[in-house]
């Protein structure tokens, strides 16, 4: 492992008085033969922090940030790479809260290894001795590929909340899979999830959803919301979505419940639009509570994924763009729409048409795992060719005019945003030609109707 470390690293080891490890992802991963380019390096030691980080200093490594109280450093070397220190330590907690209650510095490296979660994650490196050092046999689990706890697993998950969704994440990023006792703790404990506070559970979930790029490969989104349905943890953190659990469609259309029809929706998705992928369908389950039926259930889906975005504190820009596709994830699905109002909606839409169409893609292959092209898609794509071979505009910036030519046909200041959508919708409905002297006429024309 030694080669892939830098220099710095091997530098700051010879110069620390007690050995220096590596733990963690970064290990495990070398270890199965997945460590990327660009590792979470964590490292820890018996020494304290203070002594790290005179040795650090005098290594030419930048100190980032310092925290006396559980020993450890966040600091980065000459190259910019950036590590995580932590002193040698055993904690206590509080059942389910994810910040320990105590900590106990030692010198153990054994007691520093049960304070992990698993013992694949708990395999040490010593940098300057060259070797691999394995308190908890966790060798044999990464050779296994087995997701097995540091202690009895209803301790290890009742300890701190946050494990459980490590747990799916871990093994959608690595292939690897929990073991009996684990995936019972999970169970038993998947309340406690309750106890983390939203940013942390979506800062998992999004590590879930694009985890394909992950040593765990394709299926890595799939695996790890199947583990989170498993251990009861989904319908902690999205009850709206796992209410779909069990719940049937027509067979005509569906070949699976409304919940897993959802999970496949993700796999077949793109990672752009994972969230719009889990979520399309989260109205189906409050429709038919409520109606008896799914007829309203991408209206009622937009607002509820928005919702459950913004509970999980996720970046404003995705919760609109989300809410936006699960509303329309459903246009047209019967093919039945006449080319103008679809004209009118690749218009309207086209800064998300791509997406849409990819999550258009996504739910008809996730129905029957049917890889063929969506109809929808298909006619949509049809008739957007047409339309920019005809040289229809299709934003407001391909128009032959813009707001200034507005201005001095004297159109209303206010009136201008709807005056140049007007014409856009005119050109894309073939209603009138994308020129420019045709389109100041129409302006010179439209003037006199608010002068009257």
């Amino acid at each position: 492992m030694r080669e892939k470390l830098t220099k710095d690293l091997i530098l700051l080891a010879d110069a620390c008085q007690e050995p220096l490890y590596l733990v963690g992802g970064s290990v495990r991963d070398y270890l199965s033969g997945t460590l990327s380019p660009a590792p979470d390096w964590d490292i820890a030691s018996p020494m304290c922090e203070d002594d790290f980080l005179a040795a650090a200093k005098r290594c030419g490594f930048e100190v980032r940030a310092v925290y006396p109280a559980t020993g450890t450093v966040k600091c980065k070397d000459t190259t910019g790479a950036e590590y995580e220190f932590t002193r040698f330590r055993s904690d206590t907690y509080v059942r389910g809260m994810h910040v320990p209650a105590g900590t106990e510095f030692t010198k153990d490296i054994k007691k520093d290894a049960v304070r992990r979660d698993f013992c694949a994650n708990a395999v040490y490196y010593d940098v300057k001795a060259g070797k691999f050092v394995d308190p908890l046999g966790g060798i044999g689990d990464i050779k296994t590929k087995t997701l097995r706890t540091v202690a009895p697993a209803k301790k290890v998950f009742g300890e701190d909340g946050l494990r459980l969704m490590r747990l799916a994440r871990i093994a959608a990023e690595t292939g690897f899979a929990p073991d009996e006792e684990c995936l019972a703790g999970a169970k038993e404990n998947c309340a406690l999830i309750r106890d983390i506070v939203p940013e942390r559970i979506f800062q998992e979930l999004f590590r879930i959803l694009h985890s394909d790029g992950k040593a765990g490969g394709k299926d890595g989104p799939y695996r790890g919301l199947a583990l989170l349905r498993e251990t009861g943890v989904l319908k902690e953190i999205a009850p709206e979505l796992a209410l779909g659990d069990g719940m049937d469609q027509r067979k005509d259309f569906h070949k699976y419940d409304v919940l897993e029809h959802s999970l496949r929706c993700v796999r077949y998705s793109a990672p752009d639009i994972r969230f719009a992928a889990l979520l399309h369908d989260v109205g189906k389950p409050f429709c038919l509570l409520r109606d008896g039926n799914f007829h309203a259930h991408s209206e009622e889906g937009a607002w509820l994924a928005s919702e459950m975005l913004t509970r999980w504190k996720a970046p404003k820009k995705l919760i609109e763009e989300t809410g936006e596709l699960v509303l329309l994830h459903m246009c047209d699905f019967d093919l039945k729409m006449r080319e103008s109002k679809v004209r009118k909606e690749l218009v309207k839409h086209y800064p998300l048409l791509e997406k849409l169409f990819a999550l258009k893609q996504a739910d008809f292959s996730a129905c029957r795992d049917d890889f063929s092209p969506a109809p929808t898609v298909v006619k949509w794509k049809e008739i957007l060719e047409k339309m920019k071979k005809e040289g229809a505009p299709l934003t407001l910036a391909e128009l032959a005019v813009n707001g200034k030519d507005a201005l001095e046909a004297h159109i209303p200041p206010k009136e201008v945003g709807n005056v140049l959508h007007l014409l856009l919708f005119d050109c894309a409905l073939g209603m009138a030609k994308n020129e420019r002297g045709v389109l100041l006429r129409r302006l010179a024309n439209l003037s006199e109707k608010y002068k009257q």
